[in-house]
């Protein structure tokens, strides 16, 4: 399966990133590095795909299982390498999934599904070194 993008420098560090399916977004770096911060850092836009890829996975299963999910939000936190690359050494997503009558047996099977079988994010970056963990909280909204 190919995946296309196209990358369109505009000015300073600022960029205009299109995806293959015609969907755009502006990159652009912070103003000590000539940027004038009116989109998010590369990196950040990384974070935030494997963030996406995960949870994606998380809801799809959550959903096959019957499960009632009324919300589900991923908090992403990561660690880069002080030398250039500056590469992501550790990253951890936490899930919080609310819903009702959530089975807590249901939301680990699904976050330790996206993390070893199904995000091809958070594979890709594993099979690079990242040292990426999960977390869990459920909220029953059940009265």
């Amino acid at each position: 399966m190919a995946m296309n993008a196209s990358i369109k420098w505009t000015d300073g560090r600022q960029f205009l990133a299109e995806s293959g399916s015609g969907h755009s977004v502006v990159m652009d770096g912070n103003p000590d590095n000539g940027g004038r911060n009116t989109g998010p850092r590369p990196m950040e836009m990384l974070l935030m795909g494997l963030g996406g890829c995960t949870s994606f996975d998380v809801i799809q299963i959550l959903e096959k299982a019957r499960q009632q999910v009324t919300d589900c939000h991923a908090e992403l936190s990561a660690e880069r390498a002080d030398s250039v690359p500056s590469v992501f050494t550790k990253i951890h997503v936490k899930f919080v999934v609310t819903g009702r009558n959530l089975k807590e047996s249901q939301v680990k099977r699904a976050v330790e599904l996206s993390a070893e079988k199904y995000c091809s994010a958070s594979l890709m970056l594993s099979a690079g070194g990242v040292e990426i963990t999960h977390s869990y909280e459920v909220i029953d909204i059940t009265a």
